[in-house]
């Protein structure tokens, strides 16, 4: 009977263990750098593949975008990912991911960022480099 105590502990502990791993591995909710990934998908077709982040109040959506277009507002708006209007300046983006921020209603609106860093282009004018991670976030 004492030898099952501890044995039981440990086969309990094991468990533990495996199941950190596997949800750890799984990629459907690990830590990332602005907050949680909640999802992540693949779209797209073509020969260059980056990945693009969704980020809205610390949760995160990635998807794997596959591409043979030059930009990444190409690559984006031909997945129905973003969407906005052509200004002066280049694409306003004010839909990504089915989510429309309005700066005039209630102050919030996407900021593109580049490998974390916030970009010095628009999305329309950034040209793609496979490997890259490409985010928009809602900022206010």
């Amino acid at each position: 009977m004492k030898t099952r105590k501890p044995l039981s502990l440990f086969l309990a502990m094991l468990l533990a263990v495996a199941l950190c791993a596997a949800t750890a591995l799984s990629g459907c909710q690990r830590s990332g750098g602005a907050g949680t990934i909640t999802s992540s998908q693949q779209v797209g077709q073509g020969q260059t593949t980056f990945t693009f982040q969704v980020t809205v109040d610390d949760e995160t959506t990635e998807f794997a975008v596959s591409t043979d277009k030059k930009t990444v507002g190409e690559a984006l708006l031909d997945n129905a990912l973003i969407a906005g209007s052509q200004e002066s300046y280049g694409l306003y983006v004010t839909e990504v991911n089915g989510l429309t921020l309005d700066y005039n209603k209630d102050g919030a609106y996407w900021a593109l960022y580049v490998n974390g860093e916030y970009a010095t282009s628009g999305v329309d004018a950034t040209d793609i480099n496979a490997g890259d991670v490409y985010e928009f976030r809602k900022e206010s």
